[in-house]
C-alpha cells in the first residue's frame, strides 16, 4: 500500500512537472508534447476497443490523422485563415473510411464508428487546446499572434483542483451518490466541494492574470468542473462497457492516458465554446 502511494506520488509529480513545464516552455514544447499525448491516447483507445469481438481499427493511420489535426490547428493558431493546411487530414479520414471496403472485416460499421470516435473524442479535443493558446492582438488590419500558455494551463489547474477537492470533500462528507450506476464512489458533496475549491482557484487566477475579468474566470472554472465531471463519467462508462478497470498502464499508479485526460477531453471543447460565447455577449 505504501509503495503504491509512493509510486503514484512520484508519477504524479513528474506528470505535472512535464505538463506545466512544456506548456509554459513555449509553443514548440507545447505542440510537441500534446501531439505526442494525442498519438499515445489514440493508440491506447484503439487497443482497448479492439478487445471487443470483430473490432479492429487502423491505429497507425488514426494516430497520424490525430497528430496532423493537432498540428493543423496549431498552424491555424499562428496563421489564421490558412485552412488548406487541413486538406491532408481530410484525405486521411477518407482513406480510413474507404479502406474498410477492401479489408473485408466482419464488422466494418464498428470499425468506422470507433475510428471516427478516436478523432472526435480525442484528436479534436486536444486540438482545441490550440484555440485556447493562440490569440490575435491588434486591429483587423494589423494584428499579431500571441501564444498565451495561461488559458490552456488553467484548464488543467481547475481539473486537478476539482479532482483533489472533490476527493477530499467526498471522503469527509460524501453521502449522496452523484451517478451510482457509472461511478459509485462519486458524491454530490464531493462535486460541490470540488467546485468551491475551483472557484477559489479562479479568484487567485484573476488576481495574477487579469487579462480576463473575475466573472469570466469563475465561469471558466465552473465550465471546467461541470464538463470535466461529465468527461470523467463518460470515460467510466466506456471502461464499464468494455469491461476494464484502467485504460492502460503507461503511467505507473495512475493507469493510462485516457484515465489521466478523461476530464480534459470534454472540458477543453466546453471551455472553447464558453469563451466564444462570452466574447460575443
Amino acid at each position: 500500500m505504501k509503495s503504491n502511494f509512493i509510486q503514484r506520488a512520484i508519477t504524479g509529480i513528474i506528470f505535472v512537472g512535464v505538463l506545466v513545464g512544456c506548456i509554459l516552455g513555449g509553443p514548440i514544447s507545447f505542440s510537441l508534447l500534446f501531439a505526442l499525448i494525442t498519438a499515445l491516447t489514440i493508440h491506447e483507445f484503439g487497443t482497448i476497443v479492439s478487445k471487443q469481438q470483430d473490432v479492429e481499427i487502423n491505429k497507425p493511420i488514426c494516430m497520424l490523422a490525430g497528430v496532423f489535426l493537432f498540428f493543423g490547428f496549431a498552424y491555424l493558431g499562428v496563421m489564421p485563415g490558412q485552412n488548406e493546411v487541413l486538406i491532408p487530414y481530410l484525405f486521411l479520414i477518407i482513406y480510413l473510411l474507404v479502406s474498410e471496403l477492401y479489408l473485408k472485416k466482419k464488422n466494418p460499421l464498428n470499425n468506422w464508428a470507433y475510428t471516427m470516435m478516436s478523432q472526435v473524442y480525442i484528436a479534436l479535443s486536444f486540438s482545441m487546446l490550440n484555440v485556447l493558446a493562440y490569440h490575435s492582438i491588434g486591429s483587423e488590419s494589423h494584428y499579431n499572434i500571441q501564444y498565451n500558455p495561461i488559458l490552456p494551463l488553467s484548464i488543467f489547474i481547475f481539473t486537478w483542483i476539482n479532482d483533489t477537492g472533490a476527493y477530499c470533500t467526498g471522503m469527509l462528507f460524501g453521502k449522496h451518490r452523484l451517478f451510482e450506476r457509472i461511478s459509485p464512489k462519486k458524491s454530490w458533496e464531493g462535486s460541490i466541494g470540488g467546485g468551491i475549491f475551483s472557484i477559489i482557484a479562479a479568484i487567485i487566477m484573476a488576481h495574477f492574470f487579469p487579462f480576463m475579468t473575475l466573472g469570466v474566470w469563475i465561469g471558466l472554472a465552473l465550465t471546467t468542473v461541470v464538463f470535466g465531471t461529465w468527461g470523467d463519467l463518460t470515460e467510466s462508462l466506456l471502461k464499464r462497457t468494455l469491461g476494464i478497470k484502467d485504460s492502460g498502464n503507461i503511467l505507473p499508479g495512475h493507469g493510462g492516458m485516457l484515465d489521466r485526460f478523461d476530464s480534459t477531453l470534454m472540458a477543453v471543447p466546453a471551455a472553447v465554446v464558453y469563451l466564444y460565447v462570452i466574447s460575443f455577449c
